[in-house]
């Protein structure tokens, strides 16, 4: 099995030795009829194969495909989605952090700006963009141009592809927290419409700084999450090794965010993820920005506004319960039976040593007065002051 060009993704062994099979018949003599059919058969069985491993991808392959080292960046689409594009640096604070891609583009008819994270291709370039991991530099760049943008009306574009903002000390003590959080609050009333698209990895605030938008997708084996999955495990079980249960735990794939209601779309990549085609996949993000744009520059910026605002405030699920006015009471196992609240029985009231031991609890309903006055008359030592009263053990 060749090697050379394997994205490394354990999963896709199946993949690559068809590939690699299909790659050697194509090589070989293909004149004769049972060669064509053969190859024929081949690619109807790489296709299925291919089909069928992506189609029941887990949380995890998921992380891992979002990760490969082929898939396309910011850099790239670019290149292959806008027609121009003029690169805009610096943030006139501190200095220019290539984690972050800002600049002028033209997409169709569209003038706009996009804004990006970019983890680099080499080595080199990995370096100097920290994996895709911004500064607080990059996020006060990026908010610079958003405003620029805001101040000529042009269409912001952002492209999320980050597994955090750098957690470094130095980036702390510039700011990070706080810039992140600035950035949030003023994307929340740009005057001017916001596309946001994750392209890869969304993760935690480093993502959500440059996330606020009227309209928010992601690509169809993304991830966005309020923290990495190693982030998660090494939280919870202090241990990186319990990434795959942590990945699982989040739901944050595309198809879980779309019933959450917290993605509007999800744009689908082409067969095998977007590293196998790029231009495939610039294509159809091509077309989904071309569709939205059109669709959010015809609405009117005092609509656009409260609409962007209301779509932030719905996300979430709220359950409220009241507690019931009447509880239901019990007769004890010992003593008078006198109806007292369950809530407050304990195992003193069946042996008569007189103890609540504090089971009026707030997490169980409110005690019946009735009930406090029997319970406290089997008791005669019980006070005002004991354990039942407003300064006991509520």
């Amino acid at each position: 099995m060749s090697s050379a060009n394997q994205p490394g993704l354990p999963f896709e062994t199946p993949i690559y030795e068809l590939e690699d099979r299909l790659r050697g018949l194509l090589q070989a003599d293909a004149s004769s009829p049972e060669a064509g059919d053969e190859i024929r058969r081949v690619r109807r069985e790489l296709a299925e194969t291919t089909k069928r491993i992506y189609a029941n991808l887990t949380p995890w392959q998921t992380v891992q495909v979002s990760r490969e080292k082929n898939r396309p960046y910011t850099a790239d689409y670019l290149s292959l989605v806008f027609d121009e594009f003029v690169e805009l640096h610096g943030d006139r604070h501190f200095g220019d952090d290539r984690a972050m891609l800002c600049g002028f583009a033209k997409i169709d008819q569209y003038k706009v700006v996009v804004v990006g994270h970019q983890k680099g291709r080499t080595y080199k370039e990995r370096a100097a963009c920290n994996f895709g991991c911004a500064h607080p530099e990059g996020y006060r760049k990026a908010l610079s141009k958003m405003r620029l943008a805001a101040k000529y009306g042009l269409p912001v574009i952002c492209f999320i592809d980050t597994p955090g903002a750098y957690p470094g000390v130095g980036a702390e003590e510039r700011g990070q927290a706080m810039v992140i959080a600035q950035n949030m609050f003023e994307m929340s009333r740009l005057r001017t419409p916001i596309i946001c698209v994750v392209i890869g990895e969304g993760g935690s605030g480093g993502a959500l700084g440059i996330g606020v938008g009227d309209r928010v997708a992601m690509l169809e084996h993304a991830y966005y999450s309020v923290i990495s999955p190693e982030g998660c495990a090494g939280i919870l079980w202090k241990s990186h090794q319990y990434a795959e249960l942590a990945a699982k735990a989040l739901r944050f794939t595309s198809k879980d965010l779309l019933g959450f209601g917290i993605v509007d779309s999800v744009i689908d990549e082409p067969l095998g993820g977007a590293h196998r085609d790029p231009h495939r996949m610039a294509a159809r993000l091509k077309q989904y920005l071309a569709k939205t744009l059109r669709e959010l520059t015809r609405i009117p910026v005092d609509h656009l506004l409260p609409n962007r605002y209301e779509k932030f405030r719905r996300m979430g699920v709220f359950m409220d319960s009241a507690f019931p006015t009447e509880p239901e009471t019990a007769g004890s196992a010992g003593g008078s039976g006198a109806g007292s609240d369950s809530a407050t029985a304990t195992p003193g009231d069946a042996g008569g040593t007189g103890e609540s031991n504090g089971a009026s609890s707030a997490k169980g309903p409110k005690a019946n007065p009735k009930s406090k006055s029997s319970h406290a008359s089997r008791n005669g030592s019980q006070s005002n002051n004991g354990s039942q009263s407003n300064n006991g053990s509520h």
